[in-house]
């Protein structure tokens, strides 16, 4: 009785229309690694991003936003069983995060299927807006296109022209070698060899071993997180010579750079698009994730809080939950919060915006526990991704 009461009240103050307060709540369902290796500064502290978007938004129809949080183990096939239960049975209307490309392009054909919302972070194959694309899923943070072009850019013009990659043996490290690979053979550079590591390995001895011997001035370590620091960590155990062999990151986060500490990790490049000391407003974010979490938070959380937060704007500036009415308000209206600065979502997909080469900082230079990076460059968003006429992306011509 209560409830009816409120509905009514808010409809009498033109609040919300009839349609939306039939509609019931917003769900958001946040689906990724919150146990393995990627669930170092994302997992669960992904899920308390989400909740502060959803506290920053306050109620969206009339109604306060739910959200829930699962484990997809890197598993397609739990990952897609736990997609399909939110969506066909616990009414989740939108899907957040999902690093774990395999897992994504899962989640994407359902998403397209049920006509719902993929908001994609963790999952960054640059095939999800290319060839892949669908007009329900969005990618929100960087690709293996932009981090592959970005850093292979900048290393090269420290003069790192041979290349020899270690790569996730799935989806992710596979495209990255290959985009990496276009952008060194493009600007002249050689490519003299790359192997495959499963997925959470502890051994990579054999990799590092092939890496040395291929005597290239850069090892890519095209893999991630956990993954990442055990590789880098392995290659200084077996003596590689970092004056003459450079190590290139894709994907690593503030927590793994601590686990190494600066004396191991220092030098490396990184393009994000996020740091918390940045400027006065991510500071401020920060401070309040840090209270939540206990440390500043990395660009995982935070582009998901992003792009959750722009989902509930366009929600409640169409008055509905209807997925097409909701994206094509999320593309006309420009992105703006702490962490992005007028972006804009295209036609296939990509959020374009500015993204940021940092390097990890030495010992010496380090003013504080979270004081880790430096910010060598901000790439222009029109630099930082694919062309939008360069993906291959059908929806492309329809607009």
């Amino acid at each position: 009785m209560k409830r009816s009461v409120a509905i009514a009240a808010a409809l009498l103050v033109g609040l919300i229309t009839p349609g939306a307060a039939a509609e019931g709540p917003v769900k958001i369902g946040v689906l990724n690694d919150q146990n393995s290796v990627y669930s170092v500064d994302g997992g669960t502290e992904t899920v308390e991003a989400v909740r502060m978007a959803i506290e920053d938004a306050g109620p969206v129809l009339g109604h306060e936003v739910e959200v829930v949080g699962a484990d997809h183990q890197n598993k397609p096939d739990v990952g897609l069983a736990i997609a399909r239960q939110w969506y066909d049975v616990d009414g989740v209307d939108a899907i957040a995060d999902v690093p774990n490309s395999a897992i994504g392009f899962g989640v994407q054909t359902l998403s397209t299927d049920k006509k719902k919302v993929a908001l994609f972070v963790g999952a960054m194959s640059a095939d999800i807006t290319g060839p892949k694309c669908s007009p329900y899923a969005v990618q929100w943070s960087t690709d293996t296109w932009s981090i592959s072009h970005t850093l292979a850019d900048a290393v090269m013009a420290r003069g790192g022209n041979d290349w020899f990659f270690i790569a996730a043996d799935y989806t992710f490290g596979r495209s990255l070698v290959r985009e990496t690979s276009n952008e060194v053979t493009a600007k002249g550079g050689r490519v003299l060899g790359a192997v495959y590591a499963p997925l959470g390995g502890n051994d990579f001895s054999s990799f590092v071993l092939q890496a040395q011997a291929s005597k290239a001035q850069v090892i890519a370590l095209a893999n991630s997180s956990a993954d990442t620091v055990n590789t880098l960590k392995q290659a200084i155990e077996f003596g590689v010579d970092r004056k003459q062999q450079t190590f290139a990151a894709y994907v690593l986060f503030i927590d793994h750079i601590k686990s190494m500490t600066l004396a191991v990790a220092h030098g490396l490049l990184l393009v994000n698009p996020f740091y918390w000391d940045l400027n006065d407003e991510t500071r401020a974010f920060s401070k309040r994730f840090m209270a939540r979490v206990g440390h500043p938070p990395d660009w995982d959380p935070v582009m998901t809080y992003s792009a959750v937060r722009h989902y509930l704007k366009a929600v409640q500036a169409v008055g509905s939950k209807d997925a097409d009415k909701v994206l094509t308000k999320m593309r006309e209206m420009p992105v703006n919060d702490f962490a992005t600065k007028n972006g804009h979502l295209r036609a296939d997909g990509r959020l374009e915006r500015d993204l940021y080469l940092v390097e990890v900082k030495t010992p010496e230079e380090s003013t504080g526990p979270w004081d880790l990076y430096k910010v060598d460059a901000t790439i222009p968003a029109a630099k930082a991704f694919r062309p939008l006429d360069q993906g291959g992306c059908p929806l492309v011509n329809k607009h």
